[in-house]
């Protein structure tokens, strides 16, 4: 099981058909894990695995390694507030609500993930976004100032991405270098789950990169 955006999808297809949704960030990224692992079971699956292309110590999320490929993944989950019983077990999800430092943070993930593939330290990789806040995936005004950063549906993201002039200090703090992408990269949400009440709709965003 390769990192392409078909084996990834269907990957998280059938996450979603026994947990359509997650307390955190974490148990995401264990329960990807782990469903791929039920897929691929040879393949060699290590998280928070030290990134060998960084100068300073970074890790990524999922390191895969199978029949010679190297795959590299990168994963985020962000949450409106949901209260819900799914498989008996019960989620009490709250806001998140910094999208700005949310979405910068979702590229420079990217940015990251393509750095290491075009290094030769991974041969492909992705960034996936699951989350019930449709702020994400529907278009907002253009003069914001992280307008560079949006990630709505249909949106295209290629070269240099910037925080706009009225971005804030406390911001932009630690996240001040302008993200520079390699190709281009189209914004494509698809479903996850439904479950009941406010904010019980889950989608996905999946940026992968060869």
């Amino acid at each position: 099981m390769k990192v392409r955006p078909s084996e990834l999808t269907e990957v998280l297809s059938a996450l979603a058909s026994h947990r359509p949704v997650f307390h955190s960030e974490a148990d995401f990224q264990f329960a990807l894990a782990w469903q791929w692992q039920q897929h691929a079971p040879d393949a060699k699956i290590r998280l928070e695995y030290p990134l060998p292309s960084e100068n300073r110590r970074s890790y990524a999320d999922l390191w895969i390694q199978e029949a010679g490929i190297t795959s590299y993944i990168e994963v985020k989950y962000w949450k409106r507030a949901l209260r819900v019983i799914s498989g008996g077990e019960r989620f009490d999800l709250v806001d998140r609500s910094a999208h700005d430092i949310s979405r910068y943070d979702f590229l420079r993930d990217l940015e990251r993930v393509a750095r290491t593939v075009r290094s030769g330290h991974a041969d492909r990789g992705a960034v996936v976004a699951l989350t019930n806040d449709p702020l994400y995936w529907t278009a907002g005004t253009e003069d914001t100032a992280d307008a560079d950063f949006r990630l709505h549906e249909g949106r295209l993201l290629s070269g240099d991405l910037a925080w706009g002039p009225n971005a804030g200090s406390g911001t932009t703090k630690g996240r001040e270098q302008p993200l520079r992408l390699v190709g281009a990269y189209r914004c494509h949400w698809l479903p996850y789950s439904q479950l009941p009440g406010q904010h019980g709709e889950f989608r996905y965003l999946c940026l992968a990169v060869e």
